[in-house]
């Protein structure tokens, strides 16, 4: 019970991401054009009109992004006019949505006190873009926060950041590799000819500018507020699966699957995001929000991340994930190889993405090779999957962060054993297990167990799968990084983030080694993202 007691204390006190929606305020800008002060004006008369006649007060907002953006056409770095353009255009896509008007099914006549206005959609060729299958509401009418979004990113230019929110879950999303519901940053554009209006909304992760008034000019975004309404997504609640899927993985299972977090650019790198013990997907927020305000890392990299159920032991793990990539990489094969970073026990599942076992790791745990090892039928099939493999050559680069490479003492001490006790193994691995137990050759110190080993004893030092792994060297040719807190007391090489000691972490052949001021969640930690900049930026030059 007591590292159930300590889960629920600290995941009872936090708040990953909690989202308000609100009225969006206007401030007018005293120093303005005549062009801009006509369009301030024509918004403000819109905001009072809002409640009482909201189909005239979308004719307003019309009226008064089309001023603005003939003030922009005349003086594209006009603040005024561009903050007056991106309110109005905001506020456009909150009465089509309100109002239910679909201008991307057919054209939408909007009266106004300039004339008639005719709303299109530009046509977007983008695979499964449609538009119909979205709500929208403009990010400006969001207030985020949270310790996962502490920090809004956004990057200044023209358009109004809106998140794109599915209406349905995907039911073909697992053989899309997409999240169940989408949650995209998009941004409103609208362009004008005479009483012509046409709305786009363009991807600010696939393009830094937009064509504006015979111009290519900055496309505003907002990075945040996606990513924190998603993480408040109650039909897949991330918080709420952490300790469920380390206690009951079986119950899980159809949630270990990678997933990508925005559409697949061939040119881009990927980089695949693995998580540890008792975590998910959305521990990589902080990181994801951070570097996606960087423009180079937005120009080389795209994000996918592989989630498991924490309770599996991690070879078991690892071997789910090569099956994945199998098939993820038939449908969006990379051009590039990719960067995988991995925190805690997802280091230890991404350190055999780029190990060769041949026999050895069987032979070391069993004491003979596979083919004298009495195991057979679907016994034999998973062994094999988790104790014979070859290091992937899509991977280019890995990233340990707070792993526990060589094992962590909190996993055999009694706080562990009581965790491991309270993991309900899945009844395919417990058959395993108890083929498998029978005839492994235990040596001095090993942990002895009766059972199949879940994910907390695959982290004990004392495991032998732990002890067999660290005698096999990481495939030469594939660069590795290690990052490692020390919770600020500078006392390395004999230090620990609190979970993970220094000796366990730190690997001789890396190319790089980054000791940051931080518990065991350094990949939160700005110091170690900054480093994971760092490393990418290092990677993207060296191709």
């Amino acid at each position: 019970m007591a590292l159930c007691g300590v889960a629920l204390l600290l995941t009872g006190c936090t708040t990953y991401s909690k989202v308000v929606e609100r009225r969006p305020t206007f401030r007018a800008d005293t120093h303005t054009a005549d062009g801009t002060a006509a369009a301030t004006a024509t918004i403000e008369k819109a905001l009072h009109l809002e409640r009482r006649d909201p189909l005239a007060a979308l004719g307003g907002y019309l009226a008064a992004a089309r001023t603005a953006s003939a003030q922009l056409a005349a003086n594209p770095s006009d603040p005024a006019a561009r903050k007056d353009y991106n309110f109005a255009v905001a506020r456009v896509v909150a009465s089509l949505q309100s109002q239910r008007l679909s201008p991307w099914v057919e054209p939408v006549r909007i009266p106004s006190a300039e004339g008639e206005f005719l709303l299109g959609h530009r046509r977007d060729l983008r695979k499964n873009w449609n538009p119909a299958l979205y709500d929208f509401t403009p990010a400006d009418q969001f207030d985020v926060r949270g310790i996962y979004v502490s920090k809004r990113t956004l990057r200044e230019g023209i358009g109004a950041p809106v998140v794109a929110v599915g209406k349905q879950t995907n039911p073909a999303a697992r053989e899309e590799f997409t999240l169940p519901r989408t949650y995209y940053g998009v941004t409103a554009i609208l362009r004008f000819a005479g009483n012509n209006a046409e709305l786009a909304f363009e991807d600010p992760l696939a393009f830094e500018t937009t064509r504006f008034a015979g111009r290519s000019l900055p496309l505003a975004a907002d990075f945040t507020v996606p990513l924190a309404t998603m993480l408040e997504d109650d039909e897949n609640n991330p918080k709420k699966q952490g300790l469920a899927r380390l206690l009951r993985p079986e119950k899980y299972a159809e949630t270990a699957r990678i997933a990508r977090l925005e559409p697949y650019d061939p040119d881009k790198t990927v980089v695949l995001v693995i998580h540890g013990l008792m975590d998910s997907q959305a521990t990589w927020t902080p990181l994801i929000n951070t570097l996606r305000g960087d423009d180079d890392i937005r120009r080389e990299y795209q994000f996918w991340f592989y989630s498991y159920p924490s309770g599996y032991p991690y070879p078991h793990s690892a071997a789910i994930l090569r099956q994945d990539l199998d098939a993820v990489l038939k449908t969006f094969p990379l051009r590039k190889p990719m960067v995988v970073i991995g925190h805690s026990m997802g280091g230890c599942i991404s350190r055999l993405l780029i190990t060769d076992t041949g026999d050895r790791l069987w032979t070391e745990i069993f004491g003979k090779p596979p083919a004298q090892t009495p195991i057979a039928g679907q016994s034999r099939r998973l062994l094999e999957d988790a104790l014979v493999f070859e290091h992937r050559r899509e991977v280019g680069r890995v990233i340990f962060i707070s792993a526990p490479l060589k094992g962590s003492k909190i996993a055999s001490n009694w706080v562990g054993r009581i965790g491991s006790r309270l993991v309900k193994s899945p009844a395919t691995l417990l058959s395993v297990g108890q083929d498998a137990m029978k005839i492994v050759q235990f040596q001095g110190d090993d942990l002895r167990l009766k059972r199949i080993p879940a994910s907390i004893d695959t982290l004990a030092p004392n495991n032998r799968f732990v002890k067999a792994i660290n005698t096999i060297p990481i495939t030469p040719g594939i660069p590795y990084h290690t990052i490692m807190g020390d919770r600020g007391k500078g006392n390395a090489p004999n230090s620990s983030d609190g979970v993970v000691p220094y000796w366990s972490s730190h690997m001789p052949g890396a190319v790089s080694e980054k000791i940051v001021p931080s518990n065991h969640s350094a990949h939160q930690n700005p110091e170690a993202i900054e480093e994971v900049r760092r490393i990418l930026d290092l990677h993207a030059h060296e191709r």
